[in-house]
């Protein structure tokens, strides 16, 4: 086998495989398995295979070329919303703030669960912006309605409120940090105390894919499309290189989103490398169909686990397996599995994430379970 830097030739390429890049503390042929996250690999071969068919195709830039156009319907035709403006960024925490800050005014402020992605893994891009996070209570990585309700009602009965950061927004993940996923009923609870107090709902689906095939959900991309003021279908997380697909239901764009996208630096020259990637992921449910291969990897591992006697941080249905480990068991599995540190839970026990992806193998899974 080629070393770093050197082709393999028994692929007949000039370039260094992905065999020929491990990590200098991992010995050859001794692996480290990997369940740190769902977008370590690059992309779906059928994207790649896109991208390089119509590498010298001439198209104008800033997603107005004929790939973009083309992603656009085909996700309209998915949400059942032929009304739905589509626009597509590069990346989820990109995402978060354009849209956040494109929504709301400028005394205005977002409603999240306390455990949001906005409100803990973005480094304050929200705040960044001049618009405060306000954070709810989590349950199991979800926002209750009814204390979201409770929380703008007493909002508005104090006296006061002219002084204070007005909410203007409310964000949810699907699924959550936590890997746990909204029923149609809790979705809908959030959606009328939105309406209630005249606040849009903005939903996070960096790992919308992984969600919409998870057994036993009733919650579609069309519940989505209809529940929701602006969405958006994660590509980065599931199959793509990179890209989000935002989208704005029923012809809800705002005026001049494109001008903010600019002011934020985010907009894509080169819009098409997004455009083709989407068109790609939603051509014969290419997205779904790989998206479940994560969730059936994700049920193999929780049932071993269960029949090892390990316990769960959270019970969830997803990708995401949380599950609580002695730290003498952590520190020796991190010595030939990559997972993520999630939180201490007490002095002995530490919560980690086991995350699988699109293209992750079962033999990886069934050799985790082995060293379990």
């Amino acid at each position: 086998m080629a070393h770093a830097g050197q082709s393999c030739m028994q692929l007949a390429c000039k370039l260094p495989c992905y065999r020929c890049f491990q990590p200098l503390y991992q010995a050859e042929g001794d692996p480290m398995l990997s369940f740190v996250n769902d977008y370590s690999e690059g992309a779906h071969p059928a994207i790649l295979d896109a991208l390089a068919r119509t590498n010298l195709v001439q198209e104008p830039g800033y997603g107005e070329d004929a790939f973009c156009a083309s992603a656009r319907k085909k996700i309209r035709a998915a949400c059942a919303d032929p009304t739905a403006d589509v626009y597509f960024l590069a990346g989820g925490t990109q995402t978060n703030q354009v849209v956040i800050d494109t929504l709301l005014a400028p005394y205005e402020g977002v409603v999240a669960c306390e455990s949001g992605h906005v409100n803990v893994h973005e480094a304050g891009a929200i705040e960044y912006t001049g618009h405060k996070v306000l954070a709810l209570p989590q349950h199991e990585g979800k926002l209750n309605a009814s204390e979201l309700e409770e929380y703008l009602a007493t909002f508005y009965a104090d006296e006061n409120h002219e002084h204070m950061v007005f909410p203007g927004l409310v964000y949810i993940s699907h699924p959550t940090e936590y890997g746990t996923l909204y029923s149609l009923a809790e979705l809908e609870a959030i959606r009328a105390a939105c309406d209630a107090y005249n606040l849009k709902l903005f939903l996070d689906g960096a790992r919308l894919g992984y969600g919409l095939v998870t057994p036993g959900t009733d919650v579609s991309l069309a519940d989505v499309a209809r529940l929701t003021d602006v969405f958006y279908i994660g590509g980065t997380k599931v199959g793509a290189l990179i890209g989000e697909a935002v989208v704005f239901p029923r012809h809800g764009m705002p005026a001049h989103f494109a001008t903010m996208v600019k002011q934020h630096g985010a907009m894509l020259a080169k819009g098409r490398l997004l455009g083709i990637q989407f068109d790609v992921l939603f051509t014969d449910g290419l997205y779904t169909r790989i998206a479940k291969n994560a969730i059936e990897c994700a049920e193999v591992l929780r049932a071993a686990l269960v029949e090892k006697g390990y316990r769960f941080l959270v019970e969830n249905p997803t990708n995401q397996v949380l599950v609580v480990l002695e730290n003498s068991r952590y520190q020796e599995l991190s010595q030939k599995v990559a997972m993520s540190y999630w939180e201490r839970v007490d002095a002995d026990h530490t919560a980690v994430r086991f995350a699988t992806s699109w293209a992750t193998r079962m033999e990886d899974v069934q050799a985790l379970i082995e060293l379990l």
